[in-house]
């Protein structure tokens, strides 16, 4: 008797180890999917534990017969098939809706040198150039505008390979790259006017962020492309992102609630968002939670989905070129559609300027710029550079 039941131990704690260490592998490998591992991780702890406990009580006989337990292993892969079958459908679903933030845009095919026919090319030689012996300017900037100050460095700096995370010319996006001027790890980037993070951020480090303008964009706000509203005033858009407004029929559409996507609090589009509400705050933004590292999670701003009632915002370039997508429309403003002749005429009234961004020393420490930085932030506003913003896809300054 007492064999059998050390037998039985044996062949259960086996089992276990088993299946632990199965669970353990597949754990592993669900780790690395950040978009389902929040759905299949506590799926395969109940799983796992389920399993567990029926090889326990199939060890110890609490079922009569095998066939009971055969019928009730079968019945909890069912409803595991069944429920990751619905999820994976769902998750489908809402990844089709999904129009794709600027994070998400691949930008190595407006690289210098390495993609020409993409990146807009000046068409002759640069009245200034710089060369391999020149200290280059270390640039970042919004990803949105890297196809710009890409053109910039195919018609000035030496030829060779730039690589976007490690070289003289990255694209790290507007909240990376405010960080690396204030560290001191860029000496020019190109971006909208700072949020007030940044500004605090740049404030505290006891630097002056010098704003050098290069072009003008616009402002877009866009909705699905079968929403009935195809035009909003200025006041209807602050009122909507300030919770106001909050169903489509107060703005002669359907009679359902809005979905008002934001962007992250560093992001150029969102200090924008800021800039056009002035002194009033936003309302809270549609949130996710998101797995973070050593598996805590994190909230935050939702990316934009292309839901029959949703809004959104960015420039007018990305969306446009960068990032084109059939499955939205871009709504007028004030009257106004945000195409090239309104925006060139400021008939368009949501328009910015974007600057090439320095930082430098307050008070006594400052130091002037590198040679080479002045020199180019006075190339890049002459009559080539600005042609360079012009045939880029975004408005000059003049």
């Amino acid at each position: 008797m007492i064999l059998k039941i050390v037998g039985q131990v044996a062949v259960t704690l086996l089992l276990l180890a088993l299946l632990l260490f199965t669970g353990f592998i597949l754990l592993f490998i669900i780790s690395f999917s950040m978009d389902t591992q929040r759905f299949y991780i506590p799926m395969l702890l109940i799983v796992v534990g389920i399993l567990a406990l029926y090889i326990i009580l199939f060890n110890f006989r609490a079922f009569r017969t095998r066939r009971l337990f055969h019928k009730l292993s079968a019945v909890i892969l069912g409803i595991c098939l069944l429920t990751a079958g619905g999820y994976e459908i769902n998750h489908m679903y809402h990844k089709s809706l999904e129009i794709n933030s600027v994070q998400d845009v691949d930008i190595e095919q407006y690289q210098p040198f390495q993609n020409k026919g993409t990146v807009a090319v000046l068409g002759h030689k640069a009245s200034f150039t710089l060369s391999a012996t020149d200290d280059l300017p270390r640039l970042d900037g919004a990803t949105a505008l890297y196809p710009l100050y890409s053109a910039f460095v195919q018609a000035v700096y030496p030829e060779k390979e730039y690589t976007l995370y490690d070289s003289e010319v990255m694209g790290s996006g507007t909240g990376r790259a405010y960080e690396q001027l204030i560290m001191g790890e860029s000496d020019i980037i190109f971006a909208m006017s700072p949020g007030e993070v940044h500004q605090k951020m740049a404030a505290e480090s006891g630097l002056d962020l010098k704003l050098t303008p290069v072009g003008r964009e616009a402002f877009v706000f866009f909705v699905h492309k079968d929403n009935p509203v195809t035009a909003l005033t200025s006041e209807q858009i602050k009122d909507i992102y300030t919770g106001r407004i909050t169903n489509w029929n107060q703005v002669g559409g359907n009679n359902e609630p809005i979905k008002a996507f934001q962007r992250p609090e560093n992001s150029g589009s969102q200090a924008m968002l800021q800039k056009f509400l002035g002194d009033e705050e936003p309302m809270p933004p549609i949130t996710e939670d998101v797995i973070a590292g050593m598996g805590g999670i994190i909230q935050q701003a939702a990316g934009y989905h292309n839901y029959k009632n949703a809004i959104g915002y960015s420039f007018h370039h990305f969306t446009t070129s960068m990032n084109k997508n059939d499955g939205i429309k871009l709504l007028a403003v004030d009257g106004a559609l945000p195409d090239t002749a309104a925006i060139q005429s400021g008939a368009y009234p949501i328009t910015s300027e974007f600057y090439a961004v320095t930082a430098e020393r307050q008070g006594k420490l400052r130091q002037p710029p590198k040679p080479s930085v002045t020199k180019l932030l006075q190339w890049i506003v002459s009559e080539e550079g600005q042609s360079l913003v012009e045939a880029t896809g975004y408005f000059p300054l003049k």
